[in-house]
């Protein structure tokens, strides 16, 4: 019979968090035989039943979750000793990083650096998505630490602040000025149309108070889900939007785009999360990286 070694424990640990054997699979590099041998190695080696069915997800039983709580912490410790022997020297493994279109934009470039700099043996996967969709993947374990507008408040989160960018209303020149838009708001405004992120977004709501406080009526108020898509629809002279400040500041330099009303007081906040329970070394190394980030006005993220 097998003696139970770490990578049991670990497998034990990621079926639980992730729910299914296929997760687990895919988090680990392996194959879905592989953990199920895992499985049936712990068990005979025990003697007992450490998971059962519940629908299409994996849940570890009563004997199961005590051996999970009772050895996560060892197996971390003894991993961070590790760690610590090496200063992270061969840390090796894969995080899985979720962001915000902005906070990419901002932020994770020098974050990215910094880690491939001094931890090369990590592996890092990047997804950006909406922010309620990367709330949802951090708790279910499917991403390690996400990057999103703030301020979030969940009981099963752990989060900092990484700073804020302004915003800007602005438009192609050419629009600005056959629409008579000024940034005092000058009648005729309505006659162009206005673009914004949907509703969810931050954006959206900062666009119509600013819209209703200069009592501006869009022709039409159209919405994309892409930043990126949305500074290009206004470059090229198709309406107005409330856009981050550090992903237009060239275009506005060189006169691609003008600012047309007041900046909006109202500024976009981010901050970076893991989960509440995570204790992985390798991922609680990389959050604290990102608690010294900093969006700076400059567009400049230190690490």
């Amino acid at each position: 019979m097998k003696r139970i070694a770490l990578f049991h424990l670990e497998t034990l640990m990621w079926i639980d968090r992730l729910g299914t054997f296929a997760g687990a699979a895919q988090r680990l590099n392996t194959t879905q035989p592989a953990i199920s041998a895992r499985v049936r190695e712990i068990e005979e080696q025990l003697g007992v039943s450490l998971f059962q069915r519940d629908g299409r997800r994996m849940v570890l039983t009563a004997r199961g979750r005590r051996l999970v709580q009772d050895c996560e912490p060892l197996r971390q410790g003894l991993e961070r000793v590790l760690l610590d022997a090496s200063d992270f020297a061969g840390a090796s493994g894969t995080v899985r990083i979720g962001s915000g279109e902005i906070a990419a934009a901002t932020c994770l470039p020098g974050f990215i650096g910094a880690i491939a700099r001094e931890r090369p043996g990590v592996t890092l996967e990047i997804e950006l998505d909406l922010t309620a969709r990367l709330l949802q993947q951090l708790l279910s374990g499917t991403r390690d630490i996400v990057f999103l507008a703030g301020p979030v408040a969940s009981p099963g989160l752990r989060t900092t602040p990484i700073g804020a960018v302004d915003l800007v209303w602005a438009s192609s020149p050419a629009l600005a000025e056959s629409a008579d838009l000024r940034r005092n708001g000058t009648p005729g405004a309505h006659s162009f149309p206005v673009w914004s992120l949907p509703d969810h977004s931050p954006l959206h709501g900062v666009t119509l108070e600013t819209l209703e406080q200069h009592r501006i009526a869009p022709r039409t108020l159209n919405t994309c889900n892409n930043v990126r898509m949305l500074i290009e629809i206004v470059s090229r002279g198709q309406g107005a939007a409330v856009l981050p400040e550090t992903m237009v500041r060239r275009e506005l330099e060189r006169g691609i785009l003008v600012e047309v009303l007041p900046r909006p007081q109202h500024r976009v906040h981010f901050e970076a999360a893991i989960r509440t329970r995570e204790r992985d070394p390798m991922i609680m190394d990389l959050f604290e990286r990102a608690t010294r980030l900093s969006i700076e006005t400059a567009g400049e993220a230190e690490v």
